[in-house]
């Protein structure tokens, strides 16, 4: 007797996470290229945001700084090499830091012994400073509901080769999501496909909730409620390239988050705004440097142009610039966001 295969988020967890899996065996960045990979200058604003954060908190000793979904460390490899190079504020910050990822791989060799790495979140209530997720929440698996002729959402079932099939009518905490944050469109549901967020929901509160005192940051892509897309995400990723989501720990699989409804279970007051936006506002602002530089000092001028440039794909709105931000603050303002 051939057995029920699963939905999307048992196949994910398995394909992403299990002793085959994808994150389990491959090196992240050898697939896909983040805002941590673009430019130096990103682990130059969360350094900024650092900052803030420190001065808000009144310069806390230890000062956390937890970066879930850490891939190989380089956001914190980046942070720390930011603060060591400013003046006398950044080394001051440097040396109260205690920086530690989290990530379900093993830590690599080479990293900074500085850093402390560990597979599980920090427990509730333990941390005070920045907490930072860049890409974590489109790794968390989420179902998928399709809308049948009837307008009846059910859960999508997939096999390991990628063969989806129907399966039972959405019902419990999925239908009660759905129905708050991914409704069907009005015009007709037949086909239409919606993630079911909830477990991304309850992850965020979770990683957010290890904050006593501090800002909690998630970026990724993301859509709010007014614009979902009506056919869902759900995309594979393999070395630089979108391909078809296959959950047999041959490529990444990943989609959108709707960024609104993780805000809504999130701890203290939320904000969100674009990549863009933030990343402004953190003092990314991809001016070109004046002409005359050029002539009075070429290399300087080449060094400005360069920046320039890796400035703009991170502010790109139609590339990384588009991602969402969703800063969650507890006890803490690290504003203005404007």
């Amino acid at each position: 007797m051939h057995n029920e295969p699963p939905g999307w988020r048992t196949a994910t967890e398995h394909a992403l996470y299990g002793p085959d899996g994808f994150y389990t065996r491959q090196v992240p960045a050898a697939h896909f290229r983040t805002s941590v990979h673009a430019s130096p200058l990103f682990a130059d604003a969360v350094a900024r945001l650092l900052l803030r954060v420190d001065e808000a908190l009144g310069h806390p000793e230890p000062l956390d700084l937890v970066d879930v979904g850490a891939g190989e460390g380089e956001l914190l490899t980046g942070v720390l090499a930011a603060l060591r190079t400013r003046e006398a504020a950044g080394g001051e910050v440097a040396a109260r830091l205690r920086p530690v990822a989290v990530e379900r791989r093993a830590r690599p060799t080479r990293l900074d012994p500085a850093i402390g790495w560990q597979q599980e979140l920090p427990e509730p209530g333990t941390c005070t400073g920045l907490l930072f997720a860049n890409e974590w929440l489109d790794n968390v698996p989420v179902d998928v509901a399709e809308y049948d002729a009837a307008g009846t959402a059910r859960l999508v079932l997939v096999e390991p080769d990628g063969t989806e099939r129907p399966g039972p009518p959405v019902s419990g905490a999925d239908a009660d999501w759905l129905a708050r944050w991914w409704p069907p469109a009005e015009d007709g549901a037949d086909g239409a496909r919606a993630e079911i967020g909830h477990p991304r929901d309850t992850a965020w509160a979770r990683a957010a909730s290890a904050l006593r005192r501090g800002a909690a940051v998630a970026v990724d892509y993301a859509h709010r409620r007014a614009d979902r897309p009506p056919f869902g995400t759900l995309t594979g990723f393999r070395a630089g390239h979108d391909c078809r989501p296959v959950p047999d720990g041959s490529c990444d699989l990943t989609s959108h988050v709707a960024l609104d409804a993780v805000a809504a279970a999130a701890p203290g007051s939320s904000t969100l705004l674009t990549q863009r936006a933030a990343l402004r506002a953190l003092g990314v602002t991809g001016r070109r440097p004046p002409l005359s530089l050029a002539s009075g000092d070429p290399a300087a001028y080449v060094r400005e142009l360069g920046a320039a440039g890796a400035a703009a794909e991170l502010l790109d709105p139609g590339g990384l610039g588009g991602f969402g931000w969703l800063v969650c603050e507890v006890e803490c303002s690290a504003g203005p966001w404007e």
